[in-house]
């Protein structure tokens, strides 16, 4: 039995997240069904993240047990082979030890959320971007998000469905950056930390566009993450501007 680490690409648009579902497609169960095919075995996948119906990945970590012999590069073709045509793509495979695991091994994660500044409506981006129309104040979105760094309950950007045990995480970074792209000013929110609960990086995000368009100043922000209660919540961005960029593991 070889233990082999992915790194998979993929656009959320037709799935139900990264994990299985009973009520739609999901890309765990397109990757599971594709083993199967390649090695005959019954291979369940280990991701380092879950994402929501709509999110995209550009580098999710994932690792399979497989006992059919296979080199790495082989198995990253047969792989991309089966998934055809489907919008994932195994960027790179590699043997890890049998201890190495794609979620508990992990050290950090890292998010990027696009939000599409611009009046005209989007055409080439859709269901890529968040687009919001009213310009935004970048440095006041900035500024208000580093209320949000640090350690801290995180209860009002959680969703009520969340299912982790504790609502206190360590956030690492939220920074906020304009882009120009060929289709116009983007706005580019980044988030890292260890973990996150569910929702909460669409729960940030939503806030910041308050505190952009002028809605909300970083008291108010402040005084949401105090409140400890999703009632305080500003607003939850919508999936498809997010990316799960990076899983980040030790040396």
């Amino acid at each position: 039995m070889t233990r082999f680490a992915l790194t998979i690409e993929f656009d959320g648009t037709p799935f139900q997240g990264f994990q299985r579902q009973k009520h739609g497609p999901s890309v765990q169960q397109a990757i599971e069904e594709a083993l199967h095919r390649i090695t005959g075995e019954d291979t369940g996948v280990h991701s380092a993240g879950r994402t929501d119906t709509g999110v995209h990945a550009l580098a999710m970590r994932a690792h399979v047990d497989v006992a059919k012999d296979l080199t790495p590069f082989r198995l990253m073709e047969a792989l991309n082979a089966q998934l055809r045509p489907q919008p994932i793509a195994v960027l790179a495979c590699e043997e890890v030890p049998d201890d190495w695991h794609a979620r508990f091994s992990c050290t950090g994660r890292r998010y990027l959320y696009r939000i599409l500044n611009r009046r005209a409506p989007t055409t080439f981006l859709r269901d890529r971007v968040w687009q919001v129309a009213p310009k935004l104040d970048v440095d006041a979105m900035h500024s208000a998000a580093q209320v949000l760094v640090g350690r801290h309950d995180f209860t009002t950007f959680r969703s009520v469905g969340c299912q982790a045990k504790d609502p206190v995480k360590t956030l690492d970074r939220l920074g906020v950056e304009q882009v120009e792209t060929p289709f116009g000013r983007e706005i580019h929110i980044h988030a890292e930390a260890r973990s996150f609960l569910h929702h909460q990086v669409r729960s940030m995000v939503g806030c910041l566009k308050f505190v952009g368009v002028g809605t909300w100043d970083e008291a108010r922000l402040a005084t949401a993450l105090e409140a400890r209660d999703r009632q305080e919540l500003g607003l939850n961005a919508p999936p498809y501007g997010l990316y799960f960029v990076e899983a980040v593991y030790p040396d």
